[in-house]
């Protein structure tokens, strides 16, 4: 099975494709990286280039299931706006592609992830390395947080 992580955002949209055959216990970061906009572009602007992007990589990947992290914001209203714009944008591209679509809460995946929901950054990533049996995970939070988002649901689904 091919999957498609997402972290949502309108100004740096992480992604991450995974494979995996649950059979035999094998788990691939087949690709991974970061959708930026121009914050000088409008709205409309930003989310055909997370449309026109994640076109782009779900043809070339082919996943059958888009993972997607919630929004969780206490505090700053408008950038959870934005961010619900972006979110509205991703699934209907994914569903428009094909995809099926579920979603996790940031305390979901680092509960699937570290075993502790309150997991730091650091935490995460650490088991990241070693479920991925990398080095080094990309620089980038976002696409550590897709390929979390990712691995999240196939640590959790019943496919």
């Amino acid at each position: 099975m091919i999957v498609l992580g997402v972290d949502p955002g309108i100004a740096s949209c992480g992604w991450a494709i995974l494979e995996t055959e649950k059979k035999i216990n094998k788990l691939i970061l087949k690709d991974c990286g970061v959708i930026i906009t121009s914050p000088k572009a409008s709205l409309g602007e930003r989310l055909c280039i997370l449309d026109k992007e994640l076109k782009r990589i779900i043809s070339g990947f082919n996943p059958t299931v888009a993972i997607i992290e919630e929004i969780f914001f206490a505090k700053n209203v408008k950038t959870a706006i934005t961010v619900g714009h972006a979110r509205g944008a991703i699934i209907l591209t994914c569903s428009q592609m094909g995809l099926s679509i579920c979603e996790f809460t940031p305390l979901q995946i680092k509960q699937a992830i570290t075993g502790f929901g309150q997991a730091t950054k650091d935490q995460v990533s650490y088991m990241l390395k070693n479920i991925l049996k990398l080095k080094e995970l990309p620089k980038d939070d976002n696409t550590t947080d897709a390929i979390a988002t990712g691995i999240c649901y196939i640590n959790t689904s019943k496919y």
